[in-house]
């Protein structure tokens, strides 16, 4: 409730700053979702994990780049639940 009232006094510009960061996993999300329909092989998942680790120091010491940081870590972090969700289907 609070949180609606901060709203309407600062207008529409603080809804927008608080779901900006919120792209940062939707976006590495459907990223992975269309990589899901490719049917990866674990060891394709793994090196989808390391190459998202691998892009984000990169990307944060880019002048440009920087801004768009939690796309690869995004990627990283889905691909490995998507990692961790393939293990356990193998379990089973």
């Amino acid at each position: 409730m609070i949180l609606v009232i901060i709203i309407g006094l600062r207008d529409k510009t603080m809804l927008q700053r608080a779901l900006g960061s919120g792209w940062g996993i939707v976006v590495p999300g459907i990223i992975v979702a269309v990589l899901m329909l490719a049917d990866l092989s674990v060891n394709a998942w793994r090196m989808v994990i390391v190459l998202g680790l691998l892009l984000t120091p990169v990307m944060l010491y880019h002048k440009r780049l920087r801004h768009f940081i939690l796309l690869p870590s995004g990627v990283a972090l889905v691909g490995a639940m998507m990692l961790i969700l393939l293990n356990l289907k193998m379990m089973m």
